[in-house]
């Protein structure tokens, strides 16, 4: 079957619990490259442009709900059509998606935490190696933006795979890598909502609960991991 490709992106950091960082989240998307999104990418660029953007403008979606670095001035009319632009895409792509949570006041120390995310990557490939066994080769795409995840996704994938490549990627080459953001920011999104515990900037952007939840939380379950056919 080709190339499978597997973006990885993170939400939260290896430091310990805290009210404002409880969770860390790890989404894998996966492509598999014979199914082109080529005209997804330039459906998205076009919008992205049509609003006033360069085409790789990267929308990272924490700090455009919370109106941070490059979104400070961004009104949230614009925000909010970011954000849907770019779950669109998601969308109307051939990609499916597997995120792992854990909640780290659950763990003793930082070592435990690394342990549990090595053990739950590695039983979910086991569980679907034949999935993954009718690909050629495995690629990797992970920025590298904290060097714990990297060296534990790099020791699960050499551990699972015959063989893989490992590409460091920049958010603005990679559309695939900007929706692996996003998904993790709606599975954070999807936690708050069970706790009522979203913020006042997310509640600006998607106005309440009941919005969030059927706009984005419900239809992104469609996109969940199922497993690849032999073809």
């Amino acid at each position: 079957m080709g190339n499978l490709s597997v973006f990885v992106d993170e939400s939260g950091d290896f430091g310990e619990y805290s009210f404002h960082s409880p969770y860390y989240i790890i989404t894998m998307l996966f492509h598999n490259q014979n199914q082109t999104i080529d005209a997804q990418v330039q459906k998205l660029n076009n919008e992205i442009q049509s609003l006033g953007y360069e085409k790789d403008f990267v929308i990272h979606t924490a700090p455009l709900i919370r109106k941070e670095e490059m979104f400070t001035a961004v009104l949230p009319n614009e925000r909010r059509a970011l954000f849907t632009k770019l779950f669109y895409f998601v969308m109307k792509s051939e990609i499916q998606y597997k995120t792992f949570v854990f909640e780290k006041k659950q763990f003793e120390n930082v070592f435990q935490l690394e342990g549990r995310m090595a053990k739950e990557m590695s039983l979910f490939i086991r569980s679907n190696l034949e999935s993954f066994q009718h690909f050629d080769n495995i690629i990797l795409y992970y920025d590298n933006g904290q060097h714990e995840l990297n060296r534990i996704l790099n020791a699960v994938f050499s551990t699972e795979f015959s063989s893989y490549e490992a590409r460091k990627v920049l958010p603005k080459d990679y559309k695939l890598f900007q929706a692996a953001d996003l998904i993790c920011t709606l599975k954070l999104l999807s936690l708050k909502c069970e706790n009522h515990e979203l913020s006042k900037s997310e509640l600006l952007l998607f106005h309440n609960e009941r919005e969030l939840k059927k706009a984005f939380l419900k239809p992104i379950k469609k996109k969940e991991f199922i497993g690849f056919n032999a073809k």
